[in-house]
Order: C-alpha cells, then sequence, then structure tokens
C-alpha cells in the first residue's frame, strides 16, 4: 500500500478522537452473528419486505462498500460469512451519516445495529439505526481484497489470505474438525491422550537431521524432537496400555510440497496388539474421518478420484518393488541394486544397502494412488520394529500410501532390548559414516526396554498431509496456517510498502 493511504489513515483516527470518538474500543454487544442472521430471517422475508419489530446486532470486516448519495450499502464480513449491511441518511441524521461516509473504510472492524430486511434484489440487509468503529485498519487490503493469489503474500501473511479467501479459513475449520474427530475416535476407545518432551537429550523415533539448540541452564546441547516414539513406548513400559499424542515434530530437512520442518503428527500405541491391529486401527479411522469430513469415501484430489472404501489393497515391498523395476530387495546383491538405482538416473551418497532399498522404494511409490498399506519392509530400513515372525530379514511394518505420499507409518514395535541394542548400535555406525539421518544410542530407552516392554503396536499419521486430501490442495503449505518462510531483508519489505 502507499504511505499516503497510510498517513490519511492515521489522520482519520486523530480526526475521530477529537470528535470524542474512540477508534479502538473495548468491546461490542453482539446479538447475532451473520450465519444466525441468515437462519432466522432469510426463509422468513421476501425481497422488498422488512421487519421493524425485530432487532438485530452484529459485528465484523468491512469488505465492500457502494455509496449512493444519501445511502451506502456494504458487506460486514465476520468468522461465519457476510451479510449485507445498509444505512441511509434520513434515518441515521446528517451527522451520524456524515461520519460514516468520511471516516468507515474497507477493511476497518464496525459493529452495526438495526432490523433485517430484504433489497428488491432479494439480498437479506440490515438496516443500521446505530453502528460504532471498532478497529480502524491503517492498511488497505489486497487488490479488491477477494483477488489475494501470490503465493508468497499467502504464506507469509496467512491473515491476509484469511481476510481475503474464504475457501482459505474454511480448509484451516475443515484441518480442526479432522483434528477433533481423531481426538475423539481414539478416546472413544479408550486411548489417553498425553505430552512428552520436545526437548530431547538424544534424538530418537525417526531417521531424519534434528534442528539443535542450546539450553543455557545445563549448559547441554538439546535436540526439538523428530518423533515422540520414545518417550511414548517409555509409557508403556510403565503400565499405560494406550496412548497416543498429537503435536509438532521438527526435522532439519527440506521444504517442498509435501515436507515442512515444522509438522504436526499422531503416533498412536497400543499394548497386546501387533501391526495387523495398527492396520485395522488405521484403516477405520481414516474412513470414517473421509465420510465425516466429506459426506462420502470417495474424493476428488487435484482432479483424481481416490476411493477410501474398504478393504484397502494390502501388498508387500518387496513385491511391490521386484513387479516394478525387477530386483529383489531381500536375495540380490547390494551391486544388483545399485546398478538399478543408477540406472534410473538416483544418486545414492552412501551405498549402504538401507540406502539402497529406499532409494528404490523413492523411485515406484508415486505409482499408488488408492490408499494401500505396503509391507513387510527390510530390517535395515526399521530399526524400532520387530522382525516379522515368518522372515527374519524383514520387519512387522507398514506404511500407508495415497497419491504416492506416506501417510501413515506402523510397527508391531520392538521390544527385543537386546535386538534394539544391536539396530542403535548399526544406527550409531551409520552415523560416524556420515549419515546425519541415522538415530542415535539411547542408553535410557534400551534400559526401559530391559524393564519389559510388552507386545506393542504403534502407529504415526502425518495430518498436514492427511488435511491435504481432505481439502484438495497441492502443497503442505496450504494446509499450515503459518509455514516455514524465508525472513524478509528490509529492501524487500520496503519495496512491498511502495
Amino acid at each position: 500500500m502507499s504511505l499516503e493511504a497510510r498517513q490519511q489513515r492515521l489522520q482519520e483516527i486523530e480526526e475521530l478522537r477529537r470528535l470524542g470518538i474512540e477508534p479502538y474500543p473495548y468491546r461490542f454487544e453482539r446479538t447475532h452473528n451473520t450465519e444466525e442472521i441468515r437462519k432466522a430471517f432469510d426463509q422468513r422475508l421476501e425481497a422488498g419486505q422488512t421487519l421493524e419489530s425485530e432487532r438485530v446486532s452484529t459485528a465484523g470486516r468491512v469488505m465492500a462498500l457502494r455509496k449512493h448519495g444519501k445511502s451506502i450499502f456494504f458487506v460486514l464480513q465476520d468468522f461465519h460469512g457476510t451479510i449485507q449491511g445498509y444505512i441511509r441518511k434520513k434515518e441515521a441524521g446528517d451527522e451520524v451519516f456524515k461520519r460514516f461516509d468520511d471516516f468507515v473504510n474497507i477493511g476497518d472492524h464496525i459493529g452495526i445495529r438495526g432490523f433485517p430486511f430484504k433489497s428488491k434484489t432479494g439480498e437479506l440487509t440490515v438496516f443500521v439505526l446505530e453502528y460504532e468503529i471498532l478497529s480502524k485498519s491503517l492498511r488497505t487490503l489486497p487488490e479488491k481484497w477477494h483477488g489475494l493469489k501470490d503465493k508468497e503474500i499467502i504464506y507469509r501473511q496467512r491473515y491476509l489470505d484469511l481476510i481475503a479467501n474464504r475457501e482459505s479459513l474454511n480448509r484451516f475449520v475443515i484441518r480442526s474438525r479432522a483434528i477433533s474427530f481423531i481426538r475423539d475416535f481414539l478416546n472413544s476407545r479408550g486411548f489417553l491422550e498425553v505430552e512428552t518432551p520436545i526437548l530431547h537429550h538424544v534424538t530418537g523415533g525417526a531417521n531424519a537431521r534434528p534442528f539443535v539448540t542450546h539450553l543455557n541452564a545445563l549448559d547441554i546441547d538439546m535436540y526439538l524432537r523428530i518423533a515422540p516414539e520414545l518417550h511414548l513406548k517409555r509409557l508403556i513400559v510403565g503400565g499405560f496400555e494406550k496412548v497416543y499424542e498429537l503435536g509438532k515434530n521438527f526435522r532439519n530437512e527440506g521444504i517442498s510440497y509435501k515436507h515442512n520442518p515444522e509438522f504436526t503428527s499422531i503416533e498412536v500405541y497400543q499394548a497386546y496388539a501387533d501391526y495387523s491391529d495398527m492396520m485395522e486401527l488405521t484403516e477405520e479411522m481414516i474412513t470414517e474421518l473421509v465420510r465425516f469430513i466429506n459426506g462420502g469415501l470417495k474424493i476428488n484430489y487435484q482432479g483424481v478420484e481416490i476411493d477410501f472404501t474398504r478393504p484397502w489393497k494390502r501388498v508387500s515391498m518387496r513385491d511391490y518393488i521386484k513387479e516394478h523395476l525387477d530386483v529383489d530387495i531381500l536375495e540380490d546383491p547390494d551391486e544388483r541394486l545399485l546398478e538399478v538405482v543408477e540406472s534410473h538416473g538416483q544418486e545414492v551418497s552412501m551405498k549402504e544397502r538401507g540406502h539402497l532399498i529406499e532409494k528404490l522404494w523413492d523411485l515406484v511409490e508415486d505409482g499408488i494412488v488408492h490408499p494401500t498399506f505396503v509391507t513387510d519392509y527390510p530390517v535395515e530400513i526399521s530399526p524400532l520394529a520387530k522382525r516379522h515372525r515368518l522372515d527374519p530379514r524383514l520387519t512387522e511394518r507398514f506404511e500407508l500410501i495415497i497419491f504416492g505420499r506416506e501417510i501413515a507409518n506402523a510397527f508391531s514395535e520392538l521390544n527385543d532390548p537386546v535386538d534394539q541394542l544391536e539396530r542403535f548400535r548399526r544406527q550409531a555406525q551409520l552415523r560416524a559414516a556420515g549419515d546425519e539421518e541415522a538415530q542415535m544410542m539411547d542408553e535410557d530407552f534400551v534400559r526401559a526396554l530391559e524393564y519389559g516392554m510388552p507386545p506393542t503396536g504403534g502407529l504415526g499419521i502425518g495430518i498436514d498431509r492427511l488435511v491435504m486430501f481432505l481439502t484438495d490442495v497441492p502443497s503442505i503449505r496450504d494446509v499450515i496456517l503459518f509455514p516455514l518462510v524465508r525472513p524478509q531483508g528490509r529492501e524487500e519489505r520496503e519495496d512491498e510498502e511502495a
């Protein structure tokens, strides 16, 4: 916006105060929000009809103004929607009408009191008898307020996006409803929501590069958690049987349409269960969630129909890779795996078997569209999962893949402390060899397992990616209210102000 426009707004504020009007009062008494006005009066009124015996008081942001000499139409927007307002000089009086005309701008919050009527065109409207300025805006809304399309501004100034794009606000309402549904679903099945630390002495629970911070009180480096898994399993050792945690994780990795360094996940742990039980829980919860949000089990995502109808397809990682790449991740030597990876133009920083298997999976994952459980991952890439009861080269692990994206990851949890210690030692060797995403040795977690953890099924779901499907958006940044963006320099900010 121009500096001149902002200066004009500041002058208006000074003038209001000279007139004894405070442009930022403390409160306003509402009797109705915009949705309640529509529910109460839309069906009761016909075009041109008034209900002068009724009184409504509502408030919101002015989104449009149409001035017609001695009358003004305007659009008021609150969280629930919009309503048209109408003020006329004859009823309001010369002084009140002039102040509205002179001082109310698009972007201001105002409160109005009056009665409902329908205009000749059938638009439900509040006939204003009184009004109050509740908050003067110093900045003009972006380009006709309904035209905010610049993704950089949308992500950097989400508040403008929410003002300008009703579909964006509704998207985050859906996110909130989805999270509430998941909590209710788990609570109703006897799970307890718990909270575990964000600051960790040792990172674990996933293969990822952590953020490092420093705790001044103890003069030690600590890590923002990459996953809550190891603390939640400590709770199972301690006697909890069904727990979950929904919250933030932090991974110091790239930013893309499906990755944000700060993201939301839910992890669920159930004693005396295995990965088959977690598969059933995942399928039931997500199916019911899709029905709750969408009204049915088929959704359109980016022009592709995805069917969530149960039962979902199940395929082993080994079979899927073999079918699409003609390589056996259990039987073929490392040289064969590397050959296939390089034949597809991929580079591998570490020519270690686990990394080669993950690269092969990356080559074929995008081919899965409908919800599919990919099962039985090799031990090399599953340091926290229990070995498969039929083949010790594998683990009892699955990932839920939808539209080529990992949505959930689950295990029959490894509860053998000797095996876990060996897996951690292998991870430590990888870290020493330069793999910054390998897991750290967590001796206290091994000690906890030595006290005994019952058979346990564990599940993690990426909330952001799941909400992407529910809201049909292409980027994870569209479902995170304040995604990570590069900070602006002074020159960029000055250019924006000009």
